[in-house]
């Protein structure tokens, strides 16, 4: 876990961060499945679209990261009546005051990394249909007014013409590694029209991959023994 930024915001590792965005956006995509369980936010988490940076997190490192978001409230654990299992729900629209249009927002970025607010406008999907990406902006800018700030606005990018914004809940010395990451990328992109060699995947990729086709399955094998059980209660 991250300390605490000059501001006065208590800074969250990428872990806390990945979570905190996972059940923001299945509480808004798939709201008859939320909260999550653990299994399900263990698939979310793992992911291998719509998340950058592509994370391989295992139940136990979940549980830890949720069990330091309930200390901080940041995430409440659910016991509904006749569950087998817990369920979690973020808090962060009550811990920061936000409206689902800056929830939105800010869940993309957790979510996807630095992006410029046609980037985010595009991302939303059911989170939030942002009509212009002057409302965006707008929401961003509510995040960066806040204090203490929850998203910085980043210089253009060489070559661009849009801002680029980031959260802040690690603190902006992460997002200063994260420019620096981008930037050495960006440098390394094979020029146009020229296709870039395949790179195999490695052991720990393969793993990776693996490791969240099973979470994923773990959740479906957990949604469809509930609505068994809740079949055989009709004849019983």
């Amino acid at each position: 876990m991250q300390g605490e930024a000059a501001d006065g915001l208590e800074l969250l590792d990428d872990f806390e961060v990945r979570v905190l965005g996972v059940l923001a956006e299945k509480e808004g995509i798939t709201p008859d499945s939320y909260p999550l369980s653990l299994n399900a936010l263990t698939a979310g988490c793992n992911q291998l679209s719509s998340r950058d940076p592509v994370m391989s997190m295992s139940e136990q490192t979940i549980t830890a990261v949720l069990q330091r978001l309930v200390q901080r409230r940041l995430v409440s654990e659910v016991r509904q009546a006749g569950a087998r299992v817990a369920k979690y729900e973020h808090r962060m629209r009550m811990k920061w005051s936000l409206e689902q249009d800056k929830l939105a927002a800010l869940t993309v970025l957790m979510l996807r990394g630095i992006q410029t607010a046609g980037e985010i406008r595009a991302r939303c999907g059911r989170l939030h249909d942002f009509a212009t990406v002057a409302d965006v902006e707008t929401a961003l800018q509510f995040l960066i007014d806040k204090f203490p700030p929850l998203v910085a606005r980043l210089p253009r990018a060489p070559g661009t013409k849009e801002a680029r914004y980031a959260h802040l809940l690690s603190g902006s010395e992460r997002v200063e590694q994260q420019e620096v990451a981008g930037s050495f990328a960006s440098n390394l992109e094979p020029a146009a029209g020229v296709s870039p060699p395949a790179r195999p995947l490695s052991s720990s990729d393969r793993v990776a991959a693996l490791e969240t086709e099973v979470a994923a399955l773990r959740a479906e094998l957990e949604r469809l023994n509930a609505q068994f059980a809740e079949f055989r209660r009709q004849f019983e």
